[in-house]
């Protein structure tokens, strides 16, 4: 397994920005698939965005379709969220995970690492 730590949640109000980094350990950084997921108070943790090994393939839930870019750096073993024109609907707690099979996935059990969570809150 690989070591995930999250950075960057926040305060933010409803139309700002915020860029989240998620930062792994370990020198196969490049075999993962990568994705973010969240997860709201009362609820179960859902997809947002993934990302395939190299970085030419992602995915995105509809929600954050067009708002919402995720990005890979291999050499940096350092994965991004950039989240643009925020909305008090994505107040939640921020995971990125890892998927040792390399396949991007939209289910939470496809990844086998998990960062500690980010918050991440918008104001109306």
């Amino acid at each position: 397994q690989v070591q995930l730590i999250e950075s960057g949640g926040g305060l933010v109000q409803a139309g700002g920005s915020l860029r989240l980094s998620c930062a792994a350990s370990g020198r196969t950084f490049s075999r993962y698939a990568m994705a973010w997921f969240r997860q709201a108070p009362g609820k179960e943790r859902s997809f947002v965005a993934a990302i395939s090994r190299s970085g030419d393939s992602t995915t995105y839930a509809d929600s954050v379709k067009g708002r919402f870019t995720i990005s890979r750096d291999n050499a940096k073993n350092t994965f991004y969220l950039q989240m643009n024109s925020l909305e008090p609907e994505d107040t939640a707690v921020y995971y990125c995970g890892a998927a040792d099979h390399g396949v991007v996935a939209v289910v939470a059990g496809a990844y086998d690492s998990w960062g500690q969570g980010t918050q991440v809150t918008v104001s109306s």
